[in-house]
């Protein structure tokens, strides 16, 4: 994977901060296409990146499909003229009503979410029927994450046939997601995933033999990927791939994408003759997992990190007095996606320097208007 290189002009970016580098994002949105062979099977999730100007790189490459994990995230996809946008994540509580409104506002658009169970289903039909509008359905089929979704075919037959029935509501298709699939071997991660694939297929067959026709089925995330695009005729929904890091990186060499973000911190202390405290706290980086698992660190990659709070993150080196204080330092976060939620706005990197162009952050909250 080609590394990112120096950059210029970082005196002019306060840090911690997040940095984008936007023609890695058009080859990775390119390197997508080019594996799913047709922009039209491509159904990326906006989860990674949640900013407007990334949504419409991809509209400009012939992408109209979107996948959002929350309301934020579907308003975003819609106001900059997405076509068709999946609320992949259960409804509950006010978000029910808020989808409603934001399918209202953009009749011009087709809206979905995922049911999982017949009382979704019965209070969806009945608030789009009162609102004048009609929403799709895809049914959410546990293909073995266990984490939402059903993994009952008689239990989809079902949850099918009221959609179908329904007086406001269309059966748009299957959803499947196997984020349990990622295991770096490539011949171990395809023979996990067709096994995981075979009940889905084995699911559309019954909807199928029911008299219900299955328009879509949406399936995957970055790991899978390759599986999806080259062997299997469905949309492909990968979502990390648009940035990439750190963990997907190293865990799939195979995956042709390379980084296009990074964090910029800077040194701000050295805490002893062997240690030197970054402005890369918790708060700017995702401090999932392990700590020696967070960052790679450009310049510093025999750093071993020792202490990491809500700030600071402190790394000891063989001689700190090798480091300026402010001495600026590139991170490749290891899961990149909680990361830029951490962050109200990226800064670019054009041609080796930063820019002091700024892309919002636009989904980093939960609600933008409604």
């Amino acid at each position: 994977m080609k590394e990112l290189g120096q950059v210029a002009n970082l005196d002019r970016v306060p840090s911690p901060a997040l940095l984008v580098w936007p023609d890695r994002v058009q080859a990775n949105i390119e390197r997508m296409i080019e594996l799913a062979g047709d922009p039209a099977r491509l159904r990326p999730h906006v989860k990674t990146h949640k900013m407007d100007a990334v949504v419409r790189m991809h509209l400009a490459s012939g992408i109209e499909r979107f996948k959002a994990a929350t309301i934020a995230e579907l308003e975003l996809c819609l106001a900059a003229g997405a076509r068709e946008v999946l609320l992949a994540y259960p409804l509950v509580g006010p978000n029910r009503g808020r989808l409603v409104q934001l399918a209202t506002r953009y009749p011009e658009a087709t809206v979905q979410f995922l049911a999982d169970n017949a009382e979704v289903v019965t209070s969806m039909d009945r608030r789009c029927e009162e609102a004048g509008i009609e929403l799709g359905v895809f049914l959410d089929f546990d293909c073995g994450m266990q984490r939402t979704g059903t993994d009952s075919i008689a239990e989809s037959l079902r949850l099918a046939a009221a959609v179908h029935e329904s007086g406001s509501l269309c059966f748009s298709g299957v959803h499947a997601y196997d984020g349990h699939v990622r295991v770096a071997s490539v011949e171990e991660r395809e023979r996990i995933w067709d096994a995981a694939m075979d009940s889905v297929r084995r699911l559309v067959k019954a909807l199928q033999e029911s008299g219900l026709r299955v328009e879509a089925v949406v399936g995957g995330g970055s790991p899978t990927f390759g599986l999806h695009a080259a062997k299997q005729g469905w949309q492909c929904s990968p979502g990390t791939t648009v940035f990439w890091d750190g963990g997907y990186g190293a865990a799939f060499p195979d995956l042709p994408f390379e980084s296009a973000a990074a964090i910029l911190t800077r040194v701000i202390s050295k805490p002893g003759n062997n240690r030197l405290c970054l402005d890369l706290g918790h708060k700017a980086i995702a401090s999932e997992g392990p700590l020696e698992n967070r960052v790679r660190l450009l310049g510093l990659e025999g750093a071993k990190p020792v202490q990491h709070s809500e700030e600071h993150l402190v790394v000891e080196v063989e001689d700190a007095s090798l480091f300026e204080l402010g001495h600026c330092v590139l991170g490749i976060p290891h899961h990149i996606c909680p990361t830029v939620a951490l962050h109200q706005e990226a800064f670019l990197v054009r041609g080796g320097e930063a820019t002091g162009e700024r892309w919002e952050v636009t989904a980093r909250n939960r609600r933008i208007t409604v």
